[in-house]
């Protein structure tokens, strides 16, 4: 698949007088920088146009030249001439330190990528002879998979002359679904595939409210305790 950066607008010479028309070019050009995919780009000598747009290192347009013009002008700064939008016409072509526009890409990728919630499927098992203390284990699984933000699955599994008793599952995932209600929003209802029931559960409450709950808590644990107001002496009125 190819990239999809945003297609720069071509320009004949009267939106290049037009100083309306260079700010837009300009704002294309950025856009087009910022979309560049490595595994398509073209660069100094693997650059087949006969005459490109150049953009210098600051940002100023340069012109339209031959390529081997531009990549002389790159080489005097000790820096490569990278094609960012190469459907434009003439292709756009810009003077950068492409390894160090590349470093900086996939630090921001990674910073991007720390403030990602990645939801994760939790799957919990019961069986449809399943007793009330292992039911109760379960269940708090699945309580404690809710609170840290995880979605769960409760599957019930049939083996052999199970598949007679599937109603005995269903009151089992129904059950839970009751009894998790105030944490849990039901994506899917019970719904049986083959010889599995499952059920899928989502956390009720967002991200953003855990997280003041959570900091709620926290404050509430460090704040100091205020010491209980000493009592009041009762005097005794004499009798008249």
């Amino acid at each position: 698949m190819g990239s999809s950066c945003p297609r720069a607008p071509t320009f004949n010479l009267e939106d290049a007088l037009h100083p309306r028309a260079i700010i837009l070019y300009s704002q294309s050009l950025s856009a087009s920088e910022d979309c560049i995919d490595k595994r398509f780009i073209r660069m100094n000598d693997r650059i087949r146009a006969r005459e490109v747009r150049v953009i210098d290192d600051e940002g100023q347009q340069l012109g339209i030249m031959p390529p081997y013009e531009a990549i002389r002008k790159a080489r005097e700064k000790n820096l490569d001439l990278v094609e960012i939008s190469p459907t434009a016409q003439p292709p756009v072509c810009r003077i950068m330190d492409y390894g160090k526009f590349l470093y900086q890409q996939e630090k921001k990728d990674r910073e991007a990528k720390k403030h990602q919630k990645t939801i994760t499927v939790k799957e919990v098992k019961f069986r449809i002879n399943v007793d009330d203390h292992d039911y109760e284990t379960k269940k708090n699984h699945v309580l404690r998979f809710l609170g840290e933000g995880d979605k769960v699955k409760a599957t019930i599994f049939f083996r052999g002359r199970e598949m007679t008793r599937t109603s005995l599952g269903r009151q089992i995932l129904e059950r839970l679904i009751k009894d998790v209600e105030p944490e849990a929003i039901v994506e899917f209802r019970p719904r049986q595939e083959g010889n599995t029931l499952h059920a899928i559960l989502a956390p009720k409450k967002s991200d953003k409210e855990r997280e003041k709950e959570k900091q709620k808590a926290a404050a509430a644990r460090s704040a100091p305790s205020q010491p209980a107001p000493p009592p009041v002496a009762q005097v005794a009125k004499p009798a008249s």
